[in-house]
């Protein structure tokens, strides 16, 4: 389907990123959701060990692998797809995409990050939740600094 303003969406937009950029951001952002996937996963002997009450709520009902599994593909679906499908849309101007993205990086460092880091690291290590996201976040910004945003020689 293609739009009075020359915008053709096919159903790969919603699962293919556009470029390179688009994919290294999504690839960041799904390393912590892992993270704490499989940590969880190592760690949780019982589903009432499991802070989320959603997840939670999956593990009682389907079994720790297999709820944990769901529960993760489900609550981040809606994440990967938003990421794929921006980066076949968004096209802005050099200066306010890079400030925009930085806003991006900075929502996805503290939200997605970490609160899954956090998570993660919470079977592990035991200090305050703040501390571990706050951790998180500095290093999901770390790692787009190094990996996503582009680098010129002056």
């Amino acid at each position: 389907m293609q739009s009075k303003v020359g915008l053709r969406l096919s159903p790969k937009c919603f699962f293919i990123s556009k470029n390179n950029h688009w994919l290294k951001r999504t690839a960041i952002v799904f390393w912590f959701i892992f993270f704490d996937y499989f940590l969880t996963l190592i760690f949780c002997q019982a589903p009432y060990w499991e802070a989320n009450i959603y997840a939670r709520a999956f593990m009682e009902s389907f079994g720790i692998p297999f709820g944990l599994t769901l529960f993760v593909f489900i609550a981040n679906l809606p994440i990967y797809i938003t990421l794929t499908l921006d980066s076949h849309i968004i096209v802005l101007p050099p200066k306010l995409a890079m400030t925009i993205e930085s806003f991006v990086d900075v929502l996805f460092a503290w939200f997605v990050a970490g609160l899954h880091f956090s998570g993660g690291t919470s079977w592990v290590w035991q200090t305050p939740d703040l501390t571990r996201q706050a951790l998180g976040a500095f290093l999901y910004l770390l790692l787009a600094f190094l990996i996503i945003k582009p680098h010129k020689r002056r």
